[in-house]
């Protein structure tokens, strides 16, 4: 069966992520097209370096086709966030992207958006998903994609140049031009090289690039810029003398990032870094909005310049709705994904590290001290994360005794209230713990923050406890 998660739809190719069930998709999406009277308009198609991908995407532009949808297919592997910007600049009503984003190499998947450049609504892929399932596939009418294209209805675009001189616009090439920093780029197999070389080479940046050939096993390693994945790109930095490394995951939208001196700066410094420089350096106002799992520190900066965070669920769709809704200045989560306000709606790895080598040569200061910077300001903040994979026996187990029976751990402080908006988050004073399902993975996931990073855990081991399971032994 399709599931859309908080993410898009991902699957395990060849088991849930078959040509059948991805012409399923296109033609519950085309034929919602077609009864809005926005299948001329047509949609934006990409994919990314994953394995089947570019093959996905002439399936499902076949049945779009076939169901008398318009499509302007990117014809080349690109970045996710190029996917959203083409949506908004050419004012189309739908877009779409073959990705599992930073998932396994065995899966892939497909993100859908609407009109703005912005991620799906709930709403809309649960009714995209209930229609997929219930199709019959002998009703499914498509056009080989060779016709499709001499007729017209497949047209081949390519949009790189509006997305990048869009980011390019927004950043302060000057200041960087002044500095010329050396940077170690590490695209981790996927699709940011093109775009981050163009970008930064245009600022007259000094580049280094690891980790850049296209492997649809992604090195071996998983496409997500953490701690264990960026190893490499730690060592380049220390090599190679640069004032930072930049990592991307497999199609672009989430951001890694390692300090001059090597070190891994976590999605939230990241994230808070960048509130901090655009409220105290550049002058600027407006709210931030975080998901349930990512830093309180973020509340912290916002209070102290008399703006508001908004805390929404896991998905960047809840965020860009909170980023509309508040006219806010910056929205992100702890995975690793942001956008500011001026740019997409959706979360871009390439904006955000253009932003992020801006602050360093505006600021003048290396990016560790930026970070003490931050905690003398504010205050230190750490958070841990577990995930467990798991049955769904074990899945549905916790699930009744967490957000049913709601039993809860006795934790080392009282709780200040308790949230079941998206999974069972404790808030207690100047500390937190949530458990949460993924969207994306069969798995649990704990986050903790506290003070430090070793009381973080102890909350995260206390309630994986009480649901029995055990956190991994370090190594």
């Amino acid at each position: 069966m399709i599931e859309f998660g908080t993410g898009g739809w991902r699957a395990v190719i060849g088991d849930g992520f078959t040509r059948a069930n991805i012409r399923r998709v296109a033609a519950a999406l085309a034929r919602r097209m077609v009864r809005e009277g926005t299948q001329n308009q047509g949609i934006c198609v990409g994919y990314d370096r994953r394995f089947l991908s570019r093959e996905a995407c002439i399936w499902f532009s076949e049945v779009l086709t076939g169901e008398s949808v318009r499509v302007y297919f990117v014809n080349l592997s690109c970045p996710t966030p190029q996917v959203m910007f083409t949506v908004k600049h050419m004012q189309l009503p739908y877009g779409a992207m073959i990705t599992a984003s930073h998932n396994p190499a065995i899966y892939n998947g497909i993100k859908l958006f609407t009109r703005g450049g912005r991620d799906a609504s709930e709403e809309y892929t649960q009714a995209i998903q209930d229609e997929a399932n219930a199709l019959d596939e002998g009703s499914i009418r498509s056009i080989d994609f060779q016709q499709a294209t001499a007729s017209g209805m497949v047209q081949f675009i390519d949009p790189r140049d509006s997305y990048l001189d869009s980011i390019l616009a927004q950043i302060d090439t000057a200041a960087i031009r002044r500095h010329r920093p050396r940077i170690v780029l590490d695209p981790m197999f996927g699709v940011s090289l093109t775009g981050l070389q163009t970008i930064l080479y245009t600022a007259r940046c000094d580049l280094d690039v690891i980790n850049d050939r296209h492997d649809a096993f992604f090195g071996r390693h998983l496409p997500a810029p953490n701690p264990e994945t960026l190893v490499d790109l730690q060592a380049a930095v220390r090599d190679h003398n640069a004032a930072v490394g930049i990592a991307t995951d497999g199609d672009a939208d989430r951001l890694g990032i390692i300090d001059e001196k090597g070190n891994y700066v976590s999605a939230n410094e990241v994230l808070v870094l960048l509130y901090y420089y655009l409220l105290e350096y550049k002058g600027w106002r407006g709210a931030a909005v975080r998901n349930v799992a990512t830093t309180h520190l973020l509340d912290r900066v916002a209070d102290a310049y008399g703006q508001k965070c908004i805390e929404v669920p896991v998905g960047f769709k809840h965020i860009s709705h909170g980023m509309d809704t508040y006219d806010a200045l910056i929205g992100g989560e702890s995975s690793g994904g942001l956008t500011v306000r001026g740019h997409i709606s959706g979360k871009d790895g390439l904006y955000a590290a253009s932003l992020l080598v801006e602050m360093l040569c505006v600021t003048e200061k290396p990016l560790s001290q930026l970070i003490q910077e931050l905690y003398e300001r504010f205050g230190e903040m750490h958070m841990a994360q577990y995930d467990w994979m798991m049955t769904e026996e074990k899945k549905a187990w916790i699930h009744q005794k967490i957000m049913i029976q709601k039993e809860l751990p006795e934790l080392d402080a009282p709780a200040v209230r308790v949230s079941y908006a998206d999974g069972c988050k404790v808030y207690m004073e100047n500390q937190w713990v949530i458990l949460r399902f993924s969207g994306t993975e069969p798995c649990v996931r704990i986050f903790a923050e506290a003070d430090t990073m070793e009381h973080a855990k102890k909350l995260v081991a206390c309630m994986a406890a009480f649901v029995n399971l055990s956190l991994p032994e370090q190594p």
